[in-house]
């Protein structure tokens, strides 16, 4: 099993709180393994085996509970008395009516909660409503570069990039060599987000359309993107569709952790735009299997990685505006920014290159840190107080 720091370091540091502890992240992003390795923690650290209680709802002992009762009556009868119980329940949004369940386990004594899900709407009805002020969320990804990197000891980051390019982030994607293989896979997950996760749950009635419009979020990785644009495209090419149709479907596709949206933020006017988000996905290797050899924009691809880092290690990310320039990161973390600017290369004879990147950094007149992140192999260096640094090194080092 490939080693998860960043995520197994949290549920150490809220183990046995006062609060539920939900892991939710794409699908084949690792969760269950995540508890399983903390699980294997706990015995190594004398926790009695029969005090550690775990069902996966999509595994042969969970596939029979489909009512919030039977959930609760299954780990009831399992409870043990004297000490803290560890209830981990994989899968959770498998179960009608869970969150009933999963608050009657969190108030009793002695029991400490794990769930997973692979939709965010689990926490935006009745379990938020139910366990306000009462959870702490774990957003989970598939492999971050450094994880990537750890799996394949003695190989040059350079061509580890390459390979996190072109094969896929998601932990077993990264154990196969095989390029068919591969996209096999990729392809079982991209089907089972989209008609399990997605038309399964939310009833959508247009399959066509959705993939349509992965498609061309797919494609647009890194532009600014609106609902309007789509739909505009799209009847354009002779698909008629609505706005509230598309910004629906756009909707239900973060809910599913496909992909996430970046929205803008005027740093001097310290406010939060609505136009001119954009869109970045879950793992590149899902957008390769879509498009094919479609020719991607080195750049876009590089701001990818490096969006889906930021939210590893920020609690915000956003798209920056100052004045009519664009920064393509505002990180926030405990109220303070960050700013990044990410180019493929700047490496130009005249230096207009560098210029223009560095011109947004520039034009930000407070005092927090500023990055320039390329993937020129040059030693780290400062512009004014701009660190330019190469980007697989900033992607390996510890955070």
């Amino acid at each position: 099993m490939i080693q998860r720091p960043h995520y197994l370091q949290q549920l150490r540091r809220w183990r046995e709180k006062d609060v539920i502890k939900v892991v939710t992240g794409i699908r084949r992003s690792g969760k269950s393994t995540l508890l399983t390795m903390f699980r294997e923690e706990l015995r190594e650290k004398g926790v009695p085996a029969e005090r550690i209680i775990s069902l996966n709802l999509e595994g042969v002992e969970g596939i029979d509970i489909t009512e919030g009762r039977e959930l609760l009556e299954y780990f009831m009868k399992r409870l043990q008395p004297g000490g803290t119980n560890y209830l981990f329940i994989d899968e959770v949004q498998q179960v009608e009516h869970f969150e009933k369940a999963v608050d009657a386990l969190y108030v009793q004594e002695n029991c400490d909660v794990y769930v997973t899900g692979s939709n965010s709407r689990l926490l935006s009805g009745e379990l938020a409503t139910l366990l306000s002020g009462r959870y702490i969320e774990i957003k989970m990804q598939p492999l971050s570069f450094a994880e990537f990197a750890s799996a394949h000891a003695g190989v040059s980051p350079e061509r580890l990039y390459v390979r996190y390019l072109t094969g896929s982030s998601f932990p077993y994607a990264s154990t196969l060599s095989d390029a068919r293989d591969i996209r096999q896979y990729l392809s079982s997950i991209y089907d089972t987000v989209i008609l399990k996760d997605i038309v399964g749950r939310r009833k959508l009635p247009d399959l066509a359309l959705l993939k349509k419009i992965t498609r061309f979020l797919f494609d647009n990785i890194g532009n600014p993107c609106s609902a309007k644009k789509i739909a505009d495209t799209l009847t354009s090419m002779g698909r008629k569709t609505t706005l509230p149709t598309v910004e629906n479907y756009l909707g239900v596709l973060q809910d599913a952790f496909l992909f996430y949206r970046a929205d803008r933020y005027d740093i001097k006017g310290k406010e939060y735009l609505r136009t001119g988000g954009k869109y970045y996905a879950a793992d590149l290797g899902l957008r390769q299997m879509v498009l094919g050899n479609k020719p991607a924009d080195a750049g876009h691809m590089l701001e990818n990685i490096i969006y889906l880092e930021l939210l590893r290690r920020y609690d915000d990310v956003y798209v920056g505006k100052v004045d009519r320039a664009e920064i393509d990161f505002v990180a926030v973390r405990e109220g303070e920014p960050s700013y990044y600017q990410v180019a493929y290369t700047v490496v130009d004879e005249t230096g207009a290159i560098l210029r223009r990147e560095l011109a947004p950094l520039k034009a930000v007149r407070d005092y927090y840190p500023r990055y320039l992140l390329t993937m020129d192999l040059v030693p780290p260096t400062s512009h004014d107080g701009i660190r330019q640094a190469y980007a697989l090194d900033w992607l390996l080092q510890d955070p």
